[in-house]
Order: structure tokens, then sequence, then C-alpha cells
């Protein structure tokens, strides 16, 4: 009936694990619970009460094989037709959250349950995430679905193992992030309808700052190298096709020398404890110019 899958990395998630064991019990269904460890070196204690559940496992890989293959792996492993993905900082914001994706199963589509943020404002180090994944990422079902495949989120889907066959994450990129982008991407190419339902799970490991700035930029370095070996089309996203235009008027050297210019002072602001989203967005941008006049 349904296989579970959950990707992790240095994060505990027995509670996650254990909420959705409760509820597929519920459920009165066949189910199983994958989670596989991509080479933490925290928690792995912790999770091996994974093993305690029935029909659940917990499996650590020797190396960290990144967040591409370690999702083709548990969609490999799985014994059941319908894949329902999320990842391990996640939680159920509903008691009937696997109910509302039972009722979805039929069908060559991928079905996106959504995410959510506490509404509680956190403290300062931790505002930049908050604030970024409250406007950009906790769409309502209306927005989601107005760009449905660009809206599509790897932390809470369901797909069949089929559909998982015809368009697997690509294993090709380097470990940088935007693995997701691409699939989605993917799906649309190959015309794999997305669907999205009001089925949300709550976001819990918000990012610091630094971190935030750290994986932003392995992002921004991950989406150079989709642009760079055309795996993704100019327009896709309006991030990618307003890089693609500064490129094509040859003004990535002008706006690499802004960025190292107000540098200092777009990260002070996006320190503090009300970053503006447009001058992340600046930054996003100058980065990318950055890194591609590095390489010139």
């Amino acid at each position: 009936m349904l296989s579970i899958l959950i990707p992790t990395y240095n994060y505990d998630c027995t509670e996650l694990v254990f909420e959705l064991s409760r509820q597929c019990v519920n459920q009165s269904i066949d189910f199983e619970i994958l989670v596989i460890d991509d080479g933490s070196r925290l928690f792995q204690s912790q999770n091996q009460a994974i093993n305690s559940l029935a029909f659940s496992s917990y499996e650590i890989l020797p190396e960290n094989v990144g967040r591409s293959r370690v999702r083709n792996l548990l969609a490999q492993k799985a014994k059941f037709e319908n894949l329902l993905f999320l990842d391990s900082d996640v939680m159920p914001t509903s008691t009937e959250f696997i109910g509302n994706y039972l009722g979805e199963i039929g069908g060559e589509k991928v079905i996106s349950g959504g995410l959510t943020y506490d509404q509680k404002k956190p403290a300062t180090e931790f505002m930049l995430r908050w604030k970024y994944g409250h406007q950009r990422e906790a769409r309502s079902v209306e927005v989601r679905s107005g760009i449905p495949h660009q809206a599509l989120l790897s932390s809470n889907f369901m797909i069949s193992k089929s559909v998982m066959q015809r368009v697997p994450f690509n294993e090709n990129l380097p470990n940088l992030r935007r693995e997701d982008t691409l699939f989605s991407y993917d799906l649309m190419k190959r015309k794999i309808e997305v669907v999205h339902i009001d089925n949300p799970v709550m976001h819990l490991g918000v990012d610091s700052f630094e971190v935030t700035i750290q994986k932003e930029h392995e992002s921004l370095t991950g989406l150079k190298y989709i642009y760079d070996h055309q795996l993704i089309a100019d327009d896709y996203f309006k991030l990618l096709e307003l890089y693609s235009v500064l490129r094509k008027r040859r003004l990535t050297s002008a706006f690499a020398f802004l960025f190292r210019k107000f540098r200092s002072k777009m990260l002070k602001n996006l320190a503090s404890d009300d970053p503006s989203l447009k001058i992340f967005d600046l930054y996003r941008i100058g980065f990318l110019c950055q890194i591609s006049q590095n390489e010139t």
C-alpha cells in the first residue's frame, strides 16, 4: 500500500517516525517506513529506536552519497507502489496526514502536500531562514497550484514507484543542492502532473544565519552547474531567468563588482532581526555573478 521514505543526515527523526507509524496503524493499511542515514556522525544511537517499530527500519550508509542518490536508493528499496517522501526535520500538522494522502492514491501524478513554519518568531540568528520559509516556501494550495512544478518541494510529496523509475533524481549532479529543482523540471518535461493539496508538514529544523548563508552558497553553485550544463530552461524560475539575461547582456561583471562592494552591508541586514528578502534576492544574484566571474 504505502512506503514512507525518509532520508536523514545529522538529525533525530524518531518522533516523526513514531507519529507516522501511529497514523498508519490507525488507518489499518499495509505500510513500511524506511529511513536511510546518509553517513551522519550525529544522532545514530537515537535513531536506532526506529528499528524497534514494526514495519520500520533505520539504515546507516558507510559514507555520504548525496541527496539524489539516497532518495533513489530509498525508492529502489521500497516494496510498495506508492512512495511518500519526507525530510527528516518535519512533522505532520494533522492527525489525518496519512489519511489525506491515501485519498489521493491513483494515477501517474505527483501529490505535493506543502510546507509550513511555526508562527512564533525565532531568535535573531534564525530569522532569515524563518522569514524566507514563511514568505517563499509556506505557500497556499492556490498559489502552489498556479506554478505546480516550480512549487514542488522534496520535503513532502507522494509519487508512484513507476513514475519514480522513469524520472529519478539526477545522480550526476555534484552534492551541492538544487536536486529538487532539477527533479521538478524533469517531471515537467516528461509531462508528469503535479497536484497540490492542503496536507502540510511543519519544518522544524530552522537553520541559523551562518548555516543559511552557507547552504545558499551551495544551492547557487548547484544552480549554476545545472544552468551551465543546460539541464534546465533559462526561464524556469525568476532567479535563473535574471541570471541568464545578465549573462547574455554581459552584465555579470558589473553585478559581481557591486556584490563585492556591498556584500558586507547586505550581510549585516540579513543577519538582523528584520532581514529584507529583497536584499537577500540581490545577494543571491550577486553571488551567482561572482562565482561566474571567478571562473573567467
